[in-house]
């Protein structure tokens, strides 16, 4: 089985974002359902159940529950359904030389998708994916650049 690439998925509904936190958790932190609902501080697991069934969550146990599974795919889908791009915050950190292949990577992925949509119109899911992907990355190297005038510490 091969291993998914994070990096790149991109959620389509608030159900599948639920999903893919609970996934990540799974697979990244070797996490259950029961230690994610005790991580978060629920009492009882099977309101998480719930919660992943039905594809809704109370606004303040999403940020707890994306923390317990490591990832904000949730905060993701919730920007993205309204028309936003959600940038990573960049500290003005140097590049190395995977950060530049990654980028071309996925800038790569984004055109052959795009143009095979272009091509043969049909779901255009994988392409949108693509896309928003490649257009978070661009913006946080922007972001980078910007902020290289004044670099955060590292920590």
């Amino acid at each position: 089985m091969t291993r998914r690439n994070w990096k790149a998925v991109q959620p389509t509904s608030l159900r599948h974002a639920l999903e893919l936190c609970k996934d990540h958790a799974r697979e990244r932190l070797n996490k259950s359902v029961e230690r994610i609902a005790d991580d978060m501080g629920l009492a009882d697991h099977w309101v998480l159940y719930k919660y992943l069934q039905k594809g809704s969550m109370p606004a303040n146990l999403i940020r707890p529950y994306e923390l317990a599974c490591g990832i904000d795919f949730v905060t993701r889908w919730l920007a993205g359904s309204g028309g936003r791009l959600l940038v990573e915050v960049a500290t003005g950190r140097k590049l190395n030389h995977a950060d530049i292949v990654q980028l071309h990577e996925h800038f790569a992925v984004a055109i052959k998708l795009l143009s095979d949509f272009y091509a043969r119109p049909q779901d255009p899911t994988a392409a949108l994916a693509a896309l928003t992907t490649h257009m978070e990355h661009v913006a946080w190297h922007r972001q980078n650049v910007a902020q290289h005038i004044h670099p955060q510490l590292e920590l």
